[in-house]
């Protein structure tokens, strides 16, 4: 065996996997810059350290469930009313995870709320945090079917474990009683200790039609709104304003049969 063979196997028991992984490129590099060992061993160290949180922040956002687009830095303040530059530059903050806060965004369809719901959970991963984001629907079949499902008893274990989770177009479809008495108990099983974005087109007065069960709602709105900013969206559609057509933006399209 070489040295670099030696190498490798002392970084395998202790799972250095990035150092391994590069060693000849480190090797080459140490033998033209030529940096004292101190140097050459802070480096080494330091690309694993980085290369470590790089592939952790990916695992992480890859589990979280969030769409494509989710960078707060190409937010529209232009487009859409309702969330001023000041206002988001605080949520991106995220102090308020912190003390577990809550924050409801309503407005119509295309305002943007799932956007910045996304946004803000890739930032707070970027931190270190734990963020999931759901769908209310897909959060109902997750609880409804974690007895009988590992993978939905691991979803719900990293809900119960998480730092933020986000429920988008919450109400948004009639929710049955027994979901109903499911959801209220995740929720209050998380209040005051995971924070929760929240997305809606239906003003919180709505929601006990939604759940066919006003006391229900009323208990829900209870523990959600105790801690919890609540922003308005308004404005037209981005998507729609921003659709996209199989012929792009021509506006005659000539069709030729010969």
């Amino acid at each position: 065996m070489t040295r670099q063979d030696d190498i490798r196997e002392y970084c395998s028991r202790i799972n250095l996997s990035y150092i391994s992984a590069r060693l000849n490129s480190i090797i080459l590099k140490a033998q033209e810059d030529k940096p004292s060992y101190i140097d050459f061993l802070a480096d080494a160290l330091k690309m694993e350290a980085n290369m470590r949180e790089i592939h952790t922040i990916e695992t992480r956002v890859k589990t979280s469930r969030i769409p494509p687009r989710h960078d707060l830095d190409s937010y529209d303040f232009g487009f859409v009313s309702g969330l001023s530059e000041r206002q988001l530059k605080d949520l991106r903050a995220l102090a308020w995870l912190d003390q577990a806060y809550n924050l409801i965004l309503m407005g119509p369809s295309g305002t943007g709320k799932t956007f910045i719901a996304a946004g803000l959970i890739y930032d707070a991963i970027k931190t270190g945090k734990k963020g999931y984001m759901f769908t209310m629907q897909e959060l109902v079949t997750c609880l409804r079917t974690k007895d009988i499902s590992a993978t939905a008893m691991r979803t719900y274990t990293r809900i119960l474990n998480a730092d933020l989770v986000a429920i988008d177009d919450i109400m948004l479809f009639p929710v049955k009683k027994e979901d109903s008495a499911s959801f209220f108990n995740l929720i209050n099983t998380l209040h005051e200790k995971t924070s929760l974005i929240i997305t809606t087109n239906k003003a919180p007065t709505e929601w006990a039609e939604t759940l066919d069960d006003e006391v229900l709602a009323s208990a829900l709105l209870d523990r959600l709104l105790y801690k919890c900013e609540v922003v308005k969206l308004s404005g037209a559609s981005y998507r729609m304003e921003n659709r996209k057509t199989i012929f792009g933006n021509e506006e005659n399209v000539e069709t030729n049969v010969g």
